[in-house]
């Protein structure tokens, strides 16, 4: 499912890039501030929370609410930051950036498949602070580029493994936020175990967000006394019968 995703999102963003060029592109970026590595190095715990409407593997997870209306709760029970999907696998589109930030001032995380420069530049247009890089799609080489790139954009980079290998190549990179998503992409099952299997190798300069697979205060307790940062949770909150109070409580204030 990954590979096909990558497939077409190639195509995707070859055709974005006629309608404008990179270099027009860039003229359109304005220069963002690090505000999600700011916000999680200013608490000793974070909740992303997930503006996610579907999933590739489950299909519609969400239909009472709009990528707004969500931001706009989890901003006012307590979120550290947002994720928003712009991907259409997620029913995301780029504009809902844009949209999100019409509601709140917390920093926004752009959660997409990025294999292209362009999709960097891309984001911070949109008024993203921060993009995911997801080290199962990514050469050693891109890794750094990409990470470096971005940066030098003011925009944060949340790079995610999901093994032990992909870690090892993480690690060897100056990345300062990494996330370990608990889905095994093989099953799509999920389990927090692989965070904690994971945590013990990342360095303690590392600000670490355990992704995926986390249904409740006792999950999110486990894992903040392990050492663990943040979480960033998407269907634990759309699919909860009160979207408010599951954001309260994984933030660790109900």
């Amino acid at each position: 499912m990954l590979n096909e995703i990558v497939a077409k999102k190639s195509y995707e963003v070859a055709s974005t890039k006629k309608q404008l060029p990179l270099p027009a592109l860039r003229r359109e970026v304005q220069p963002g501030n690090f505000a999600l590595s700011k916000a999680l190095k200013e608490n000793d715990w974070g909740l992303i929370a997930e503006c996610k409407l579907a999933s590739p593997a489950k299909g519609a997870l969400c239909d009472d609410y709009t990528v707004p209306e969500l931001a706009k709760t989890y901003s006012e029970h307590g979120a550290l930051a947002l994720s928003v999907h712009t991907d259409p696998h997620f029913k995301g589109v780029l504009t809902d950036i844009a949209a999100v930030r019409a509601v709140t001032e917390l920093p926004i995380l752009r959660k997409d498949f990025i294999i292209d420069d362009y999709q960097i530049y891309e984001a911070r247009a949109a008024g993203a602070d921060a993009i995911l890089l997801i080290a199962a799609i990514l050469s050693d080489y891109q890794l750094m580029d990409y990470l470096y790139k971005a940066w030098g954009i003011g925009l944060d980079c949340l790079v995610e493994v999901h093994t032990k290998e992909e870690l090892k190549r993480v690690l060897k990179t100056p990345a300062e936020l990494i996330g370990i998503n608990n889905r095994n992409l093989k099953t799509f099952t999920t389990d927090i175990v692989n965070t904690f299997e994971l945590l013990p190798d990342c360095q303690a300069d590392r600000v670490v967000i355990s992704e995926s697979g986390i249904q409740n205060a006792q999950d999110a307790s486990r894992l903040k006394d392990a050492g663990v940062r943040g979480i960033l949770v998407g269907e634990g909150l759309v699919k909860a019968p009160d979207i408010g109070r599951k954001t309260r409580e994984l933030t660790l204030n109900h």
